[in-house]
């Protein structure tokens, strides 16, 4: 799984911005032209975040219901909202590390085409840390390892539906409504606008609306966890 996160987002890359982009050429961004390759990419980059900080939390599930490896951590001084949060900053460094290593397949492909792209990678931190916030608190919910499903149930239609692949504008007016309120759509916005160099004041909402997402995924977390490892 720890490959897999990485290279899905690749590969997806690579199929449709490389293969198909060969056959849709260019788009139309932010008042430019560029290249359907370098539109994709840093859509994959916030997938990528996503995934990481994602998988990651699943493997919380052992350690809170089978391996009772949190009761060992309670026998010392350290209370339940540290335990959240080293779960979720664990969860942010895994999203962090695919996010760079994709940086770096996108710099060697030259598809960061503005100098702001180097704000990218504390972008994909906010990323990581708002799904990696809200899947730990999510898992604290699960109860048999048939609900670790529900994590691909949730992250395939976000990613197929975030404006990953098209422009917003070419979907229907409900699916772009539905779509804007997307934490993923949140994030290609903002990463794509900062590696195409198209500024917009909507990135910061962006960044808030994310920023909400993960104080609010740590809220919930520590309350989950003191009210689960207390009992």
């Amino acid at each position: 799984m720890l490959l897999s996160g990485f290279f899905e987002p690749i590969f997806y890359l690579f199929a449709i911005g490389v293969g198909i982009g060969t056959l849709v050429g260019d788009v139309e961004f932010g008042g430019t032209t560029v290249s359907y390759t370098a539109f994709v990419a840093p859509a994959m980059l916030a997938a990528s975040a996503m995934n990481g900080a994602v998988f990651e939390s699943t493997n919380i599930f052992f350690k809170l219901k089978y391996g009772k490896t949190y009761e060992g951590v309670l026998a010392t001084p350290v209370e339940p909202l540290d335990v959240a949060s080293g779960e979720i900053s664990w969860t942010l460094a895994r999203g962090a590390a695919y996010s760079l290593a994709f940086l770096l397949v996108m710099a060697v492909m030259g598809l960061i085409e503005s100098p702001w792209g180097i704000l990218a990678f504390p972008a994909t931190i906010l990323i990581g840390f708002a799904f990696g916030a809200v899947a730990t608190a999510g898992v604290t919910y699960m109860r048999t390892w048939q609900d670790l499903d529900l994590v691909t149930l949730v992250t395939l239609p976000l990613f197929l539906f975030s404006a990953t692949f098209y422009p917003l504008e070419i979907y229907p007016t409900w699916l772009q409504i539905v779509s804007w309120f997307s934490p993923l759509y949140q994030s290609v916005a903002l990463v794509r606008g900062l590696t195409l160099g198209a500024l917009e004041w909507t990135m910061l909402v962006n960044i808030a609306y994310l920023a909400a997402m993960g104080i609010a995924g740590s809220w919930v977390t520590s309350r989950r966890f003191g009210n689960l490892l207390r009992k």
